[in-house]
């Protein structure tokens, strides 16, 4: 079976509907899969809810889908510096499930494991418990959170094989793994696609198993924060 696609809309064909479920990779500005998000503001696709650690910024990423007011509901760790996301989320505009980063990314690996849910004391006593369930262990209090399984995994990574096996680049490996296990399908944009073989198996992070579609492409590389120190 082939995986690779020319273009990200060829990979997306089939795929997108209103009010869908998307898992997408990426942290601050490093790792995101930015081909793949353009396409879906290209298509139109609307009411989309989106766990991601979190929106990207004003102009790139998934900011660029709050934008177009393609977002319903994000399932997200951090507001950031994205002003349209805090604006959309305090006048009523999108829906916020906070998540601390911990436990999205391992509601994300528990969905792609086929784990329904898992008991965990981060966020006991704070208002990521409300409404949960709680239960006992050894006289500590934990909440139970659920698995995450979306219809849509998009991840980027630095290189696969024509099989899907993926390999990331130093810190683009923080949500992608395992946002790439948790999606019915998954979409993997790529700087580079080798032949099968070509990959060292010990260097490979995402086994070719999780992931359906391919796109290589032309990613821009931008720095989220640049510090200066001044000459003594």
């Amino acid at each position: 079976m082939n995986k690779v696609f020319e273009r990200p809309e060829e990979a997306l064909q089939g795929l997108l509907f209103d009010g869908m479920f998307i898992a997408a990779g990426g942290f601050g500005l490093c790792g995101i899969p930015e081909l793949m998000i353009d396409a879906i503001q290209a298509a139109g696709t609307k009411d989309l809810t989106i766990a991601s650690n979190n929106c990207g910024a004003d102009d790139f990423g998934l900011g660029v889908l709050l934008k177009t007011k393609q977002i319903r509901k994000m399932i997200s760790s951090y507001v950031g510096e994205n002003a349209e996301f805090m604006r959309q989320y305090l006048s009523g505009e999108l829906e916020l499930e906070f998540n601390p980063q911990g436990t999205l990314a391992e509601r994300m690996r528990a969905g792609g494991a086929g784990i329904a849910g898992f008991y965990t004391k981060t966020g006991v006593g704070t208002v990521v418990a409300e409404g949960k369930e709680t239960k006992v262990f050894n006289g500590e209090t934990f909440v139970l959170e659920t698995g995450i399984v979306a219809d849509l995994s998009i991840v980027k990574a630095w290189k696969a094989d024509t099989s899907g096996n993926l390999v990331f680049r130093k810190t683009a490996r923080n949500f992608n793994p395992p946002a790439a296990t948790c999606g019915k399908i998954c979409i993997a944009e790529v700087e580079e696609i080798v032949p099968v073989g070509s990959l060292d198996p010990d260097h490979i992070h995402v086994p070719g198993i999780y992931v359906h579609r391919l796109i290589q492409g032309r990613h821009e590389k931008r720095i989220e924060q640049r510090t200066t120190r001044a000459a003594a």
